[in-house]
């Protein structure tokens, strides 16, 4: 019996019992200490003994499969029909994970999350006292749900306030840990901006290396380029984000700092660097929304191009001997770790931060 059946018969159990909300009182002990382990279990990232590759993109795709069906209570059986809690086990069961029944039950599963601005694609929205609703949180203040009888699968936007809500697949992310082979901040001297690159690496906390290798990609080190989207610059930054953030996109020294201070925020938010990648080029809205990188084809290759331009730049930094090697845990070592001056470099101002409010509720990227 895998950890998921286990807390799904737990609960039951408990469902049988009449004991859907154990007390500090109660006398079996045992039984929750059990429900404990299995709830940190669960939301460790195994699933029927392996470590599940789902993520809450994943999830929303194979719920929106779905929509259409029409609702039918009591069912969990596409042709026949679903009903909410059904379409909720249906799409997690199609990406490996097996939940509860119940609307309930499977309010308790996983793990809170504070609020509805925390959420994420995938999360579970939970509705009433005690819960009689559910549905999945499609991103953007979307959920897809299957409503009531004579209704269908489909997705609509979030209405009332969620009583619970719940993380199935819990965010993984790499920790930032510098090796002594890739500690460096100077760059070749043959390389363009060389000294902009490091004067703002060094004043908000990220690798010198990786401005290099972004505007390697972005305009092959043009201060003058102006792409087809109306990106600008050295650092093709859109006009108005760089509005925003209050630069002159085609200055190359302004470029660079507004830059440094957009990948800065963007591996604070998503702790990764692929993914902080994709936020510079798609917007970190669109990372959020998919749960990852976003399915365009122009980021899919975006965020390879960058990483090997910056593997090129770490190898003039710092010639590799046999025993070391450019993984992607290690380019991610590039962006310096949590105890860097990260932590004391200038705070975003109020403009800045209003930017980045609205990138995340946006369709499309700032940046271009």
């Amino acid at each position: 019996m895998t950890v998921l059946e286990a807390q799904s018969r737990i609960a039951e159990i408990r469902s049988m019992l009449g004991r859907h909300h154990p007390t500090a009182s109660d006398k079996a002990a045992f039984a929750d200490t059990l429900q404990s382990t299995v709830d940190s279990a669960a939301t460790s990232g195994f699933v029927t003994g392996r470590k599940t590759v789902s993520t809450g993109a994943a999830v929303v795709a194979a719920a929106q499969k779905y929509a259409g069906t029409p609702y039918k209570f009591g069912s969990n059986v596409p042709e026949s029909g679903l009903d909410c809690s059904g379409l909720v086990q249906r799409a997690y069961a199609d990406v490996g994970i097996k939940l509860p029944r119940t609307a309930r039950d499977q309010a308790s599963f996983g793990t809170a999350v504070s609020s509805l601005a925390q959420a994420r694609p995938g999360d579970l929205l939970a509705f009433g006292r005690p819960v009689n609703h559910i549905a999945i949180y499609a991103g953007d203040g979307n959920m897809i749900v299957a409503p009531h009888t004579g209704e269908v699968v489909k997705t609509e936007r979030v209405s009332g306030r969620p009583t619970a809500i719940r993380r199935i697949i819990p965010t993984v992310t790499t920790p930032a840990v510098r090796p002594a082979a890739l500690t460096t901040n100077q760059l070749p001297e043959s390389v363009p901006y060389a000294a902009l690159f490091q004067s703002a690496g060094s004043r908000y906390g990220i690798s010198p290396a990786l401005l290099a290798a972004v505007a390697k990609v972005e305009s092959g080190y043009n201060p003058a380029a102006v792409s087809k989207a109306g990106a600008q610059g050295l650092m093709q930054i859109m006009p108005a984000t760089a509005r925003g953030l209050g630069v002159d996109a085609l200055n190359p020294t302004q470029a660079v700092d507004g830059a440094a201070r957009l990948l800065s925020s963007h591996l604070k938010q998503f702790g990764n660097l692929d993914l902080a990648l994709a936020a510079y080029n798609a917007g970190g809205g669109a990372v959020s929304r998919y749960g990852g990188i976003p399915p365009f084809p122009e980021t899919q290759a975006y965020v390879p191009k960058v990483k090997a331009a910056l593997a090129q730049l770490t190898r003039a930094v710092t010639p590799l001997t046999e025993s070391t090697t450019l993984t992607p845990s290690t380019l991610a070592a590039l962006s310096l770790a949590s105890t860097s001056p990260v932590a004391t470099s200038p705070a975003l101002s109020p403009s800045i931060a209003a930017l980045l409010t609205a990138e995340s509720t946006s369709d499309g990227g700032l940046l271009s």
